[in-house]
């Protein structure tokens, strides 16, 4: 018993300094310095260094009991300042996929909507062009590779504000609605209302590819949500302003791929194990061969809302 509870308390231990302190830690650094230097000495290293001498020099951080308080003061303000950031990230991850009926959201995605409809329409113009005059005069179509580079990039372009017209206000929002409407396409059935119950028959090594791509996902949050706290830190010592940059940067990136992961994983178990849910609740017979079809779709849809 004890060896598990010490490897459990490591374990513990390693994840509270990984995800609490030491992000934090450095937050507080640069807080430090950034308080200390502001923008007129944002780079003198000789004020920073007479800064610390003089804290250093200090007769009450001599005493034993005064530097351990100290030590767990910035231990604690770390960890206040993580779990600020995580709050943030939940709240910045929820904005990400929010649904929004507020005038700015409905503004926000009819200009998505709008770009995406003009970059539609000169992929389709493309599409069409490339057609025409790749008919040959025995009616065989040989598309140049000119025009199909032209063709990959106006398709990846449009990808970039959404896969489908957008009907929300940001792009992962927008990725998570595709993969429910293909799967409402493809088996009938209503992803809001099926996910639950799939949940619960998934097995072990899918439900860890989800909870990791999720994961990745709200990983991307918090990142974000430093990029905020150094934004702010910025406006007394400009230098944190580059390091705010990075983060959103590198935030923006992990988000889009954690999230397309995340949708295509969704629509792969139900792909899978859509046809054993529709068999575990008595919708379709196991000896039965075939895919889930459109009619047994609607009927879990029904089953699944009940009364609503």
């Amino acid at each position: 018993m004890n060896p598990l509870l010490a490897t459990l308390s490591g374990k513990l231990t390693e994840r509270w300094l990984n995800l609490l302190v030491l992000p934090g830690a450095l937050f507080l650094a640069a807080t430090a310095v950034g308080t200390t230097l502001g923008h007129r000495h944002w780079h003198d290293v000789d004020r920073l260094r007479t800064t610390l001498d003089d804290l250093a020099a200090r007769p009450a951080l001599d005493r034993t009991g005064t530097a351990a308080l100290l030590v767990a003061l910035v231990l604690l303000t770390a960890t206040a300042a993580s779990l600020a950031a995580q709050f943030l990230g939940g709240a910045i991850e929820r904005c990400w996929l929010r649904f929004g009926r507020d005038p700015l959201s409905r503004a926000r995605t009819a200009r998505r909507a709008r770009r995406w409809r003009q970059r539609d329409a000169k992929l389709t113009e493309a599409i069409g062009h490339a057609h025409h005059t790749g008919t040959g005069p025995d009616g065989t179509v040989r598309i140049p590779s000119s025009a199909l580079t032209r063709i990959q990039a106006l398709t990846e372009a449009r990808d970039r504000i959404a896969l489908r017209e957008p009907a929300r206000p940001t792009w992962y929002g927008d990725r998570i609605q595709a993969a429910a409407d293909r799967v409402e396409a493809a088996y009938g059935v209503d992803l809001a209302v099926l996910w639950p119950r799939l949940w619960l028959i998934l097995p072990e090594p899918a439900v860890r590819q989800l909870q990791s791509a999720h994961d990745s996902f709200g990983a991307a949050a918090r990142l974000a949500a430093w990029a905020v706290g150094y934004a702010l830190l910025a406006c007394w010592w400009w230098p944190a302003a580059p390091a705010a940059v990075g983060c959103a940067v590198v935030a923006r990136s992990r988000a889009r791929t954690a999230l397309d992961a995340l949708s295509g994983l969704i629509e792969a178990a139900v792909d899978v194990h859509g046809r054993e849910l529709a068999t575990r609740i008595g919708l379709m017979s196991p000896e039965v061969p075939g895919r889930l079809a459109q009619d047994t779709g609607d009927d879990m849809s029904a089953v699944f809302r009940k009364a609503e």
